[in-house]
């Protein structure tokens, strides 16, 4: 049996984060080869992260990085199982990394990003002992590009303008953050949306409609639709620093256009397991009584 010194020990943890008998034990298999032994724990973390990945990971944050030059900018969702873990400093290091090589290779497929971090991400999963997933990627091009990550990190959102700068960029980024328009302009929404929006003002409005003129219906009808575009569309939305000035006329003015943008909200999309923890303890105690 190999001799295993505390500091080998000691290297072990601190690389792993794993506890001292188990760093001790891999150490001792490995004969005190510490790359062979964190070899060996990853091949274990592989099977434990196997037995964790159908659990449902719908917590977590998002990030963003954008180019020094801010013509090109990546955001990327992390998810963890619970609130606790996505404030962990490992886990928040595994989503800096993630990002990083997602920027760097210029990313704008979760596949590939997926692939290049599964060692470092099985690693984690077997460090925390929760299901760890990176969800989705998006890639944004432009001549000016801004983001903004609010505070929480639960909320990311990139903007590419054909002009104008990075401030502005930013606030609109904000902007789009706190309001989450559902398209760029009104043009992009659909036919079918406009028509169960009028279809559902008339039944709100029914008594109101009720032996008016068709004309003067459909000038109410036009009012709510013209709402709702503006609403909806992100350069129709006043702006949220200054209600006076439409995300349109302010990108206008400082010579751009809003050319896209994208947002990503922690978690959106996922259906979450409620558990009811009260019912499960009494479940499993009649059990037992059985």
């Amino acid at each position: 049996m190999a001799q295993v010194s505390a500091a080998l020990v000691k290297e072990l943890r601190e690389r792993t984060g794993l506890g001292m008998m188990e760093c001790k034990k891999a150490l001792v298999e490995a004969d005190g080869d510490i790359e062979k032994a964190i070899d060996d724990l990853r091949k274990s973390g592989q099977a434990k992260a196997a037995k964790k990945a159908g659990r449902i990971a719908a917590d977590g944050v998002v990030a963003i990085k954008v180019a020094a030059d801010g013509k090109y900018g990546v955001v990327v969702e992390v998810n963890s199982e619970t609130d606790f873990v996505a404030r962990d400093e490992s886990f928040l290091g595994f989503v800096e990394a993630t990002v990083e090589k997602a920027f760097a290779d210029r990313l704008n497929d979760v596949a590939p990003l997926v692939e290049a971090r599964e060692k470092d991400r099985e690693a984690l999963v077997q460090k925390i002992g929760e299901n760890i997933s990176i969800r989705r990627i998006n890639r944004v091009e432009g001549v000016v590009v801004g983001g903004y990550v609010h505070g929480n990190k639960r909320i990311a959102v990139l903007v590419a303008l054909s002009g104008g700068n990075p401030e502005l960029a930013k606030d609109i980024a904000m902007h789009v953050a706190a309001t989450n328009p559902a398209v760029l302009n009104p043009s992009q929404v659909s036919e079918e949306l406009i028509a169960k929006e009028k279809e559902i003002f008339l039944a709100l409005n029914e008594e109101k409609v009720k032996g008016k003129p068709a004309e003067i219906v459909e000038k109410m009808v036009a009012g709510r639709i013209q709402k709702f575009l503006s609403e909806a569309s992100l350069v129709e939305q006043p702006f949220v620093k200054d209600p006076d000035v439409k995300i349109g006329d302010l990108a206008k003015k400082a010579g751009a256009e809003v050319i896209s943008f994208v947002r990503f909200e922690v978690g959106e999309g996922i259906e979450k397991i409620e558990v009811d923890f009260a019912a499960e303890v009494a479940a499993q105690v009649a059990a037992t009584k059985q």
